[in-house]
């Protein structure tokens, strides 16, 4: 381009300047005084200030008229004035002028000429086209009438005595503040309170009711009885209030006509306000308002949110958050984005809740409402999710969602999490803390199958209770199962600790032991100060450092403990022969000699294989030879300070093949599969912890996961042809949901000895997809099949006779019904119809209402349940967060709620380690390094140890085991001497002929019992004479009686109530009998063999319940199940590789009972 091209160019070009708003003098203007929020605010301000001069100014000037003085016009002669009663006739000249000062009279005409000059202005810049729309408005009307005459009376002098009603202006100084407090808060960038606005203006009204009133009054009686200000004030405020003393009236009739006005007036304006105010309240009723700026700066306080606010959901929180004494001055903020139900409302109206708990009506999405509720100032968040949702994946979507905006909103504030599906919980991993519901759940039920009634044992621990259930009542198994449920999981630094400080240096098994002896404390587990890793039983050669943390079972943390020493002191008095051996030889201390007295060095017997009783393999219990006969009592090695590795039995999980060596030749015939161990090659979520498991060296195709159908690989088409060593376990779900994964990891881990691995079925109602066989094909014995539980064909089909547990999982489809509490009733239906039909069989149900566990095997006229139901009342009256926990179902894990493990996030507010030491104790977290829940039974042979006390010493120094529970199984049925001619018997859970049945079939069943193996559940101790084992429980049950309706005095009505007795008997064997053959004909025509199926012992006459921790002096009972936590195998597999000679095999079957030979009650 040439240079005369360009400038040609140039020449044309244009600059062209944009502006935001446009660039005239009225937009400039209006941008001043009407659109710019600050300069606007100050314009109103002054406008407003203005107003309440202009009424200030019309009260100087009434208190400094006097009409007695005479009244004219400026510079004409004045006149008085007397006022006559008897006259009708009306002065207008008091009405018409007033006395104005000439100074006054100057301030007034100048504020006149301003504001008149700021209307106009205002008018002008707002004028769209209509100007009459302008003219008209009241409050331009007002301006004129207050400011036009004061300009009039510069131009014409006579005028500057004519009354100008100015205390109108109290109506635009309202008008004005209105309009400030609007600008205000647009100028603060602040949401402005409603209800704040309408009591502004409701009391501005009636302010400027009385004002207008009392100015106009005492005008117009100018003319009348010449009232003051201040009488005529009294007035209308006498007037107002319908009070109307009738010592101050009107005299004429304009003063009269104005009263009627502004009563009118006032019966109009003031209810539309009123009516106004209390809708906004109502409103603010439902939306909760906002939770105080400065409380929240002064106080602390925790933030729930919630889909759905439901009063059990409500109750759980707050018992749970308020049972820790440090939270009594919190303030729980409730944020729900649905209305308060009715009764929330109820329970919030309580005095206990209404001065801490406060509901917002309002969604976490919206910062507003996170402003509300103060979330940056709040201690914590807890977010759940809504379980009761038919689609639980969108209930998790939301559940995200909430804790996303939350972090970003709130960074500093610490969330509390709970996500339903596994799969979700990725996404919210940034949490503090987070539970996973469905992990948990299945993980839970799968340790009931092993490790009977885990799900009560975590449900006890994570609940907080004083340990006063159950204790004024005459049952002594419920006195000290309430007592022990009392025992939770508490933590100390190891150097600030009473009960630990003293064994600093020494191993953990040895502090564990000595620990339990001395205080009743059971220590659980530890964490290095470097590391952050939770370790559940580290094992005997773990040193203890003062820097370490301790994490320990008790019934109240240390700090609330006191320490009484004089038993011990009187025995370090006394002596004893022998204390200066083992201060020389193991240096023990004095309280260790005492807990073993006459113990002797046994560490070269403990390694030895000692034969037992059932002629099968040794045990870790066995009776020592050396001094277990004669009179003296067998003695317990002692735990040894520092770990020897002579004295522990080494158990190599991952190199010993001696338990498999037999392998071959028990399976008659069958293709031996050889398992190998390693991690699961795929996860069906991300997030799973990696767990070493038994697998398959080659996955399975997935036809061959088809249990009922056979393929080109096996013809397999039930349970009988597989041939299964162990007994089923059968899960029955609506899905194949990723939970499942976690149901099938803790059963086939590698601390499982294979001859104990049961095969697993998964009765489905759907068929599973893919990804999850993919998942579950590299497990072996893992199966599944299309079915429900409600159909029996399908129950058959999958080898139910030959299952020792079924666990029916809640459905999602039934979670929500339109009534509450009855998403269950499908659910207790059908269980009861299986626990009629398989009376042997261990049910476990997962229930989504706590409160409908008392339907599970349910008997109507069973008075024993009947007294268990007033227990429960009474404990609830008394405050108790378990009343459910004497319910026989849940005291024997049979049935549990996930929403019971609610409480597990509400106490990590205070215990950040509990859901560490949860996810450890259900296998869902593999530490190296930690241990891991197992179950050991005791048989009569091991009864020698006499105590819980001795058999802690006799773990801990033998297989560095430590105990924490005992799960004891009890007969609750009648003696067979008791007579049922006495008076005031009456009958309980199982009646009379219950115990002939047995007796007569206890041949058979316990062949049959030997051969299948025992019951974790001790269902065998009921097949027997309980003539032949005296050590058999029998209670009468006084108490079930007492509170039972009491029978006749007279034997002849204890005689007839007998007859009837039998005659019951008759009809309840015909039942049975019935179901039965019922059962035979199905698999008859499904072309089952029906060898499996007999008739089947019933062991409704039977209690079980969980003693988290109990004294060192409780005796053990035959078929008492110890919880253990052993150490991890993996730990020591160098140490111990030397030393492994089959001594697994020596061990007792601590997992499973049913793998050991045992004497069967």
């Amino acid at each position: 381009m040439s240079r005369s091209e360009w400038s040609l160019e140039c020449r044309h070009r244009v600059q062209v300047e944009f502006y935001v708003n446009e660039n005239t003098f009225k937009e400039r203007l209006k941008l001043f005084f009407i659109k710019n929020q600050r300069s606007s605010l100050r314009i109103r301000l002054f406008n407003f200030s203005l107003k309440l001069l202009t009424c200030l100014l019309y009260i100087v000037r009434v208190l400094l008229d006097d009409p007695a003085l005479g009244i004219g016009c400026w510079g004409c002669p004045k006149q008085n004035y007397t006022f006559n009663e008897s006259s009708s006739e009306i002065n207008w000249a008091p009405i018409l002028w007033v006395e104005r000062k000439v100074a006054l009279w100057a301030i007034q005409v100048i504020v006149a000429i301003i504001s008149f000059l700021e209307t106009m202005l205002l008018i002008y810049l707002s004028y769209k086209g209509n100007i009459w729309e302008q003219i008209f408005r009241v409050p331009f009307i007002l301006e004129m009438i207050n400011t036009l005459p004061f300009i009039i009376t510069i131009f014409w002098p006579p005028l500057r005595n004519l009354f100008i009603p100015v205390f109108l202006n109290c109506w635009l100084a309202k008008h004005a503040l209105e309009n400030m407090i609007n600008d205000f808060h647009r100028a603060i960038l602040r949401s402005q309170s409603a209800m704040f606005n309408q009591v502004l203006i409701l009391f501005c009204t009636l302010l400027c009711l009385v004002f207008t009133g009392t100015c106009g009054i005492q005008h117009l009686e100018r003319a009348g009885d010449n009232l003051s200000l201040l009488t005529s004030f009294y007035f209308c405020i006498v007037t107002f209030s319908t009070v109307g003393y009738g010592d101050v009236t009107p005299k004429i009739w304009p003063s009269q006509l104005l009263v009627v006005i502004m009563i009118c007036v006032a019966l109009v304006v003031l209810p539309l306000q009123f009516e106004e105010l209390v809708y906004l309240w109502m409103e603010r009723q439902k939306s909760g308002g906002n939770y105080s700026r400065h409380r929240a700066q002064t106080e602390k306080h925790v933030i729930l949110c919630v889909s759905s606010l439901k009063i059990d959901l409500l109750m759980d929180f707050l018992n749970e958050f308020y049972a820790h004494p440090r939270l009594q001055d919190y303030y729980v903020v409730i944020l729900c984005p649905t209305e308060m139900d009715i009764q929330v409302r109820r329970v919030l109206q309580i005095p206990l809740w209404s001065q801490r708990v406060i509901y917002l009506q309002g969604s976490a999405l919206k910062d507003q409402d996170l402003m509300r509720a103060k979330m940056d100032n709040g201690e914590a968040c807890f977010i759940l999710s809504s379980r009761n949702e038919v689609d639980r994946t969108a209930a998790d979507h939301q559940t995200i969602l909430r804790a996303w905006a939350v972090k970003d909103f709130a960074p500093n504030c610490p969330l509390y999490v709970q996500i339903l599906k596994p799969e979700n919980k990725f996404h919210v991993k940034f949490a503090e803390h987070v539970v996973c519901e469905e992990e948990c759940k299945y993980a839970m039920l799968a340790l009931n199958c092993i490790c009977p009634a885990t799900s009560t044992l975590i449900t006890l621990l994570v609940h907080t209770s004083r340990g006063q259930e159950g204790q004024d009542s005459p049952e002594q198994w419920q006195r000290m199962y309430g007592r022990c449920s009392g025992n939770e999981v508490y933590h100390v630094r190891m150097g600030d600790s009473k009960f630990f400080r003293e064994y600093e240096g020494k191993s953990f098994t040895y502090a564990a032991f000595h620990a339990h002896k001395k205080y009743g404390v059971c220590l659980i587990g530890l964490k290095r100060e470097d590391n952050k890793s939770i370790l559940l039983n580290p094992g005997p050669r773990h040193i203890l450092a003062a820097s370490d943390t301790c994490f320990y079972i008790n019934i109240t943390k240390e700090e609330n403990s006191a320490f009484i020493f004089k038993q011990e002191e009187k025995q370090k008095r006394k002596g004893f022969a022998g204390q200066g051996l083992y201060e020389g030889s193991s240096r023990l201390p004095v309280h260790s000699i005492i807990a073993s007295m006459v113990a002797m060095d046994l560490q070269n017997t403990e390694c030895r294989p000692t034969p037992s009783g059932g002629g099968g393999g040794g045990s870790k219990l066995a009776l020592p030879t050396e001094n277990g006969s004669g009179s003296r009592r067998p003695s317990i090695a002692p735990v040894l300070e520092v770990a020897d590795s002579s004295t522990l039995l080494p158990c190599d999980l991952l190199s010993d093949q001696s338990e498999d060596e037999m392998t071959p030749s028990e399976d008659e015939g069958l293709s031996v599969v050889e398992y190998v161990k390693g991690y699961p090659p795929n996860s069906p979520y991300i997030g799973s912890s990696p767990t070493l498991c038994h697998l398959l060296p080659v996955k399975a195709p997935f036809c061959c996961l088809r249990l009922d159908k056979g393929c080109k690989h096996n013809s397999y088409e039930d349970a009988k042809a597989y041939g299964f060593k162990n007994k089923l376990i059968i899960v029955s779900a609506e899905t194949a949901g990723n939970g499942l994964y976690n149901f099938i990891v803790p059963l086939r881990a590698y601390y499982r000895p294979r001859r104990e691995l049961n095969p697993i079925v998964l009765l489905l109602d759907n068929k599973p997809d893919h990804h999850f066989l993919e998942a579950i094909c590299c497990f072996p014995m893992v199966y599944y099949m299309e079915g429900s539980v409600d159909n029996l064909d399908s129950l058959l089909r999958c080898g139910v006779i030959y299952a020792d547990n079924l666990v029916v999982a809640d459905k999602e489809s039934t979670m929500s019904a339109e009534e509450d509490y009855m998403a269950d009733a499908k659910t207790i239906v059908n269980v009861q119809t299986m626990f009629r039909l398989f009376p042997s069989l261990s049910i476990t149900t997962e229930l989504t209402h706590p409160s409908n566990m008392r339907f599970m095997q349910f008997r109507a006229k069973d008075s024993y349940s009947l007294a268990l139901s007033k227990l429960e009342k009474r404990e609830r009256e008394n405050g108790s967060n378990l009343a459910f926990m004497f319910r026989l179902p849940f005291a024997a894990g049979r049935v549990f709620s996930i929403s019971m493990l609610d409480t597990l996030l509400y106490q990590s507010f205070v215990k950040d380690y509990m859901i560490p030491i949860t996810r450890l104790l259900l296998g869902l977290d593999t530490t190296p390094g930690s241990g891991y829940l197992c179950a050991m039974k005791i048989s009569e042979d091991d009864l020698w140890i006499r105590t819980y006390g001795r058999l802690f010493q006799k773990l801990c120094s033998s297989s560095a085991e430590i105990p924490i529970g005992i799960y004891r199984t009890q007969s609750h049925v009648f003696s067979t001497e008791a007579s049922p001619l006495l008076p005031g018997q009456s009958q309980v859970s199982v009646s009379v002929e219950d115990c002939e049945d047995t007796r007569e079939t206890k041949g058979p069943w316990g062949v049959r019992a030997g051969t299948g193996g025992g019951s974790t559940h001790g269902r065998h101790m009921v097949g027997s004479d309980p003539a032949e084992h005296p050590l058999l429980r029998r209670k009468s049950l006084p108490w079930a009686r007492r509170l039972s309706r009491k029978g006749s005095r007279h034997t002849g009505k204890a005689a007839a109530e007998w007859i009837s007795q039998q005659r019951l008997s008759l009809y309840r064997r015909s039942e049975r009998q019935e179901l039965s053959e019922l059962v035979k004909n199905r698999m008859k025509h499904l072309g089952l063999p029906t060898t499996g199926y007999d008739e089947m012992n019933d062991h409704q006459n039977t209690l079980s319940y969980v003693l988290i921790n109990p004294p060192p002096d409780t005796r053990l009972e035959p078929n008492d199940i110890v919880y253990l936590i052993r150490s991890d195998p993996l730990a020591h597999v160098a140490s111990s590789s030397q030393s492994r000679k089959s001594s697994c095999s020596n061990k007792l079957a601590s997992c499973n009972p049913e793998t050991r030979d045992e004497t069967q009650l």
